[in-house]
């Protein structure tokens, strides 16, 4: 999970803004992503849990935070809801602490996480994830009036500003070697190395920058160019729901409701809802 901590007062604004009434044809250039084949025929499972108590973590928009009412809200939330919905099951949420959300299910305090637990935690092996609701992907920003020349396969003469470290400089070393790997200390550094004409490009995480790119910090400066980049072993990893090992079952009705919200159009709904710039 990314956190966002000490942005949500600029991220509700922000989101207000952002989800103001739009036109049919402003809605239809948004990209929605589809993570299910919607060539697939699934079965409602024969059973289906009575009760789904889900694990979360607040503090973390636009996945699970609190308005300025102090309610919780957020996507997480409302797919949790909607996934209940869609199953007739009675729904709660109990907010934990994050390093506590896998002792907590362990001890049956909940059924499910749904927070953006990684698979690749040692203690997550032996739990049963659904399928991917949402993944992060790479993207390039670069400044409105240079995007029209990018092209992601002629990158020699380009210089791609990093965060040092990150799997984004170890992705660009790695794809784009002819080019200038400009590695900063910062995503903040990165992205005004671009408007500052000492990069011409920025690569990384595409849910940050989707929300950066109508901040008053950007000024209008930047588009995204390219992408999605969802390479395996780089960013192939998703959000997922998490359950224990033992209730296969509760895994197996959370897929079927995730593929049917897509189906219905829940799905998008929801993405537009808290992604209305997509970082697809």
């Amino acid at each position: 999970m990314i956190k966002t901590a000490g942005l949500l007062a600029r991220l509700l604004g922000l989101l207000a803004l952002l989800s103001a009434p739009q036109s049919l044809a402003q809605e239809e250039a948004v990209t929605v992503p589809n993570f299910w084949d919607p060539k697939a025929v699934h079965d409602r499972p024969n059973s289906i849990p009575d009760k789904i108590q889900f694990l979360s973590t607040d503090g973390y928009p636009p996945f699970v935070f609190r308005d300025p009412q102090g309610r919780l809200t957020g996507f997480n939330v409302d797919l949790a809801r909607a996934l209940c919905q869609e199953l007739g099951s009675s729904c709660a949420l109990r907010i934990k602490d994050f390093d506590v959300l896998l002792p907590a299910l362990d001890e049956e305090e909940g059924d499910a996480i749904i927070a953006g637990l990684s698979r690749n935690l040692p203690a997550a092996r032996k739990l049963n994830f659904t399928d991917d609701y949402l993944k992060l992907p790479a993207r390039f920003i670069t400044t409105a009036r240079n995007s029209g020349a990018f092209n992601e396969q002629e990158l020699s003469d380009k210089s791609i500003a990093v965060v040092a470290g990150s799997r984004y400089e170890a992705f660009a070393q790695r794809f784009w070697p002819d080019a200038e790997i400009v590695s900063l200390e910062t995503s903040a550094d990165a992205r005004k190395a671009v408007i500052d004409a000492e990069a011409d490009l920025h690569f990384g995480d595409g849910l940050s920058l989707s929300f950066w790119l109508p901040s008053e910090d950007a000024a209008g400066c930047c588009v995204f160019v390219g992408g999605p980049w969802l390479e395996t072993g780089y960013f192939d990893q998703g959000m997922a729901i998490a359950t224990r090992a033992d209730d296969p079952e509760r895994a197996a009705a959370l897929n079927y409701a995730l593929r049917q919200l897509h189906q219905k159009g829940v799905y998008r709904e929801l993405y537009l809802r808290y992604f209305p710039k997509s970082f697809y």
